[in-house]
C-alpha cells in the first residue's frame, strides 16, 4: 500500500495524538522485532510525543491511522521513520569528557607504537547520532597527535536512524549544538560559519565515514577496529540483545583493541563474555581477555 494512498487528507485541526493500549502494545512489539528496542510499560506518553510530528507531516488525523498505515506496509518509508522517531539521538561534542581524556592519555599512546608498521588506525563510533562523537575523536587526534598526520586513519560512525545519519553527513550544526561541549578554540579552527550555522571543514570530514547499521541484527561489511565507542546504547536493549551486540563487538575488535561503553553500562550480566575490565583514569574500558 503506497504512502499516498494510506494518508488521509483531513484537517490537522482535529489532531488526536493519544495512543490506545492496543496500538501501544503493537508499537512495542514492532520496535522489539525491528531493532530490539525494549520499550517498557507505561511509556504511552513517549509514543504520543514522538509520533505527533509524523502525524502532521503525513496528514493523519491521529496515531491510530498512522500505526494502521505502518501495519499495512511494514517496509514503507513511514515504518522506517517510526523507528527513527522512537530512537534517542541525544549527543554532544566530547560527551562526558573523561572517555576522551583516557583515549588521548592512555589508549592512543599505547596503540600508536603497535600500529607504527602499518600506520593505520580504525575507530568505530557505534550509535553516532548526528556525528558529534566521531568528530570529537577526529579533533582529538588532530590536536594531540601530529605524528599521525600521514597515517591512514578511518573513523566510522554508524546509526540506525537514516535521517540522523543524513544530518551527520551534512556536517552542519546550530549554535546550540556547537555550544554543547565544543571549546571555542576548536569551533574556530575546525568549523566555518554559514549564517546562523557552522559547517565542519573538509579536513575533518574526510576522516569520518558514516554508514547505516542496526546493532540488533547481523553486522555486515565492518572491518576490525582498534577502538570501539559503543556508549549509551546498550541500556535500550534486553540482556539477550546486549549479549549479541557485545559478542559481535568482540569479533570486530583487534586482539589488543579497546572498547568503551557508557558510564551506566557493563558486560557483567552477559555470561561467558570475552572481555576484561580496565579502569583507565575515570573511564572503564574493556579489552579482549588474554589466556
Amino acid at each position: 500500500m503506497s504512502m499516498e494512498a494510506s494518508a488521509p487528507s483531513s484537517s490537522p485541526l482535529r489532531l488526536n495524538n493519544k495512543v490506545s493500549q492496543g496500538d501501544y502494545e503493537w508499537v512495542r512489539e514492532f520496535l522489539r522485532r525491528e531493532c530490539a528496542i525494549s520499550l517498557s510499560a507505561g511509556k504511552e506518553y513517549l509514543v504520543s510525543s514522538r509520533m505527533t510530528p509524523l502525524i502532521r507531516q503525513y496528514g493523519f488525523n491521529d496515531i491510530a491511522e498512522l500505526i494502521e498505515a505502518v501495519r499495512q506496509d511494514q517496509t514503507s518509508p513511514l515504518a522506517g521513520e517510526l523507528v527513527d522517531a522512537m530512537t534517542t539521538n541525544e549527543t554532544s561534542f566530547f560527551r562526558d569528557v573523561h572517555p576522551f581524556d583516557s583515549l588521548r592519555d592512555n589508549v592512543l599512546p599505547e596503540l600508536i607504537p603497535a600500529r607504527s608498521a602499518t600506520k593505520r588506525l580504525q575507530i568505530w563510533s557505534g550509535a553516532c547520532s548526528s556525528g558529534q562523537e566521531p568528530l570529537s575523536i577526529a579533533m582529538l587526534i588532530r590536536e594531540n597527535f601530529p605524528e599521525l598526520n600521514d597515517w591512514n586513519i578511518q573513523i566510522i560512525g554508524t546509526d540506525i536512524s537514516r535521517s540522523i545519519l543524513a544530518k551527520a553527513e551534512k556536517g552542519e550544526y546550530s549554535q546550540l549544538e556547537v555550544n554543547r561541549g565544543l571549546p571555542a578554540r576548536l569551533l574556530v579552527k575546525y568549523f566555518d560559519r554559514h549564517g546562523a550555522r557552522f559547517r565542519v571543514k573538509d579536513e575533518l570530514m574526510q576522516m569520518v565515514k558514516y554508514a547505516h547499521l542496526n546493532l540488533a541484527k547481523e553486522w555486515k561489511d565492518l572491518p576490525t577496529f582498534d577502538v570501539i565507542f559503543l556508549r549509551n546504547v546498550l541500556i535500550y536493549f534486553e540482556d539477550d540483545t546486549k549479549a549479541s551486540i557485545l559478542r559481535q563487538a568482540r569479533e570486530h575488535l583487534a586482539d589488543d583493541g579497546w572498547l568503551a561503553l557508557g558510564g551506566a553500562e557493563t558486560t557483567r550480566r552477559v555470561p561467558n563474555m570475552d572481555f576484561s575490565r580496565h579502569l583507565v583514569g575515570r573511564t572503564v574500558w574493556y579489552r579482549a581477555c588474554r589466556g
